[in-house]
């Protein structure tokens, strides 16, 4: 048995699963992308899966892969970097383990990430969003539960993952309302609860009936909706809100704009962005100042502060025509 094989079956074992506690989106992220690295591998050196070695996935190879990846599969930048960070996790670890290949798996482990454009984050203004709300069916049980979940989804940011891991226990109603979610990185966060979210998850709450232990949203079976399931009712309802609301139809909204809007509201409310930065359980700080960029609003206040002071604030209106003719005499 070669040294990736053990090495192999050891990151995934012991490195993720007993050391890390990786959460099964990670595994099976991580799962993929070796998979796909594998079959590449043993068509390129011609070789068996389970008879390649360390030295055969040597940085050209990944360099080939990667490139597999753009041309071949038509990934974007984003999941090639993402499979490469899966693939120097991987060669982290067989580092400390076979260090008679440290030549090949440094010359890997200097792969860097490919730079890409970043764009400016999506969000929906608050008639974009009171449109969306006013949508679901307020009539029928599914249309109550859409109320809630997607209502719950804009006032508090959370993830999609996190919104269908939201059992009944999790959220409270009393003095203090908030619900509580394990986030990304298994952390624990609780986000409060305005008056009006709180009205209508406990509307939803009481017609739930659920145990402590079962999810607030569930399909009509009693099991947890697929993120599939999700953004399909999301998107029915984004289309039904472009007539009260046209501006939707130029944004693809998904369950992430959601928590891009939770995010702009509270930027646009003066709330500093490290306080944003906890209530969306961003890891680092530095994440959260991509709303800065997005809002203009806040950009404009501050060229607003800069102005001569004889000129008066506001945006540029070009004068009135009869009065432009008249001055042009």
């Amino acid at each position: 048995m070669s040294a990736l094989v053990t090495t192999l079956q050891a990151f995934f074992t012991d490195r993720l699963v007993a050391q890390r506690q990786a959460s099964p989106h990670t595994l099976a992220a991580y799962r993929d992308t070796l998979r796909l690295l594998l079959i590449f591998a043993s068509r390129e050196r011609r070789k068996e899966p389970s008879d390649l070695d360390i030295d055969d996935l040597d940085a050209s190879l990944i360099g080939a892969f990667l490139d597999h990846l753009e041309r071949e599969r038509e990934n974007g930048v984003r999941t090639r970097n993402a499979r490469l960070a899966a693939i120097r996790s991987l060669f982290r670890y067989a580092a400390f383990r076979h260090p008679e290949h440290a030549a090949v798996i440094a010359r890997v482990l200097a792969i860097p990430p490919k730079r890409f454009e970043r764009r400016l984050v999506t969000f929906l203004t608050e008639p974009e969003l009171d449109a969306l709300l006013a949508t679901p069916d307020r009539s029928t049980w599914t249309g109550r539960r859409d109320l809630a979940l997607f209502g719950l989804a804009a006032q508090t940011g959370l993830r999609a993952s996190e919104l269908l891991g939201v059992r009944c226990a999790d959220v409270h109603l009393g003095t203090g309302p908030h619900v509580s979610c394990l986030g990304k990185g298994r952390k624990r966060r609780i986000t409060p609860l305005t008056k009006t979210v709180v009205a209508v998850m406990r509307t939803w709450l009481a017609e739930r009936g659920g145990q402590a232990d079962e999810p607030v949203f569930a399909s009509r079976l009693g099991k947890v909706l697929s993120r599939d399931a999700l953004e399909h009712r999301l998107a029915k309802y984004v289309e039904a809100a472009y007539e009260r609301c046209p501006s939707l139809k130029k944004k693809n909204v998904t369950v992430h704009v959601l928590r891009h809007t939770a995010a702009m509201r509270l930027l646009r409310a003066g709330i500093d962005t490290s306080v944003i930065a906890l209530w969306l359980g961003h890891e680092q700080v530095e994440t959260t100042q991509i709303y800065l960029h997005a809002d203009l609003q806040l950009k404009e206040r501050a060229l607003a502060k800069t102005t001569p002071s004889h000129v008066p604030p506001g945006r540029y209106r070009p004068p009135d025509k009869l009065l432009a003719f008249l001055e042009a005499l």
